[in-house]
This record gives structure tokens, sequence and C-alpha cells, in this order.
């Protein structure tokens, strides 16, 4: 099977795909526990690069916005444990990251796959951001994220939901 046959189309309204995953704690993160708040899942492809510093900083300085609003942050990557440990230490980083070594999130969102780079095709995380309702229906996405900005997007579409939309 080839990881094409992967290909996951995700819709706004759909059931979010229920995930536990081990954060940089070594705690278990299961997203069906955080039902009845807003979840934002954001996945990146990998800790301490420039783009993936930036978003990540970005969701720290609102941190406490999205707090405010009874919302919990979660960033997605293949980088393992011990890696997001340090990313988070190096950052400051208050929200979790969970290690998806296996990709299996990541494939479940859609988020890994054929992805362009300076016209050439490769495999790999296709940055994505994914608000979970409070039942655990996915409410707003956005697929091939570009970090500048982005972080005020997402935390203005929380704010909607929160307010009934």
């Amino acid at each position: 099977m080839t990881e094409q046959s992967h290909k996951v189309r995700l819709e706004i309204g759909e059931d979010a795909p229920d995930f536990t995953l081990t954060d940089q704690n070594e705690k278990k993160i299961t997203l069906s526990d955080l039902q009845g708040k807003p979840v934002v899942v954001y996945f990146y492809p990998r800790n301490f690069t420039p783009g993936c510093t930036r978003e990540a900083q970005s969701f720290a300085d609102l941190y406490s916005e999205f707090k405010k609003i009874g919302a919990e942050v979660i960033g997605i990557s293949p980088d393992n444990q011990p890696s997001h440990l340090k990313f988070t230490a190096k950052y400051e980083l208050p929200f979790l990251l969970g290690a998806d070594e296996e990709r299996t999130v990541l494939k479940s969102y859609g988020a890994w796959g054929i992805k362009k780079r300076f016209g050439k095709e490769s495999e790999g995380v296709i940055r994505s951001t994914f608000i979970v309702d409070p039942t655990g229906k996915i409410f707003k996405l956005w697929r091939s994220v570009k970090v500048n900005g982005h972080v005020e997007k997402v935390l203005e579409q929380v704010s909607k939901l929160v307010a009934g939309r």
C-alpha cells in the first residue's frame, strides 16, 4: 500500500478522528478526553525549524487568550517525545505537543502526503490546523498553512465558536 492511498479529506461538520499520543512530558493526550471544550489541533513538520518555531511561538504568545475562552491547543509532529521536551523548554511553550512518530494521526487528518516545495514533490507533513468543537466535530480547518498571521485567524474562529458563531 502506498502512502498516497492514505489520502484523507476531512470536512467541516465531520467527527474529528480521535487519537491518543504521548506528549512532551510522557503523558497521554487523548482528544476525546477534551470534549466539552474547543480544541485547536495543529500539525507541523519539525521542531526547531524556522517556520515551525515561528508558528509555535505565535501559539505561545496567544495561548492565554485561547485559555481565557476555554480552548486547548495541541501541536502534533512526527518528532519524538524527547525532541518535543527540548522544543517546549527552549521556547517556553505552554501547550501540549504530541509525538506522532508513526504518522498515524497525521494521516487520519490528511496532514501527511505529497507536497511541492521549490517545484519538487516530496512526502511529508502538510502544515494544517483544525478547530474541534466541544462535541468533537470539525468546526474549521486550514490546509497548507502559511505561518504569518495564521494563529490570529485561528483565535478569531475559536472566539466565534465560543460566542455561538
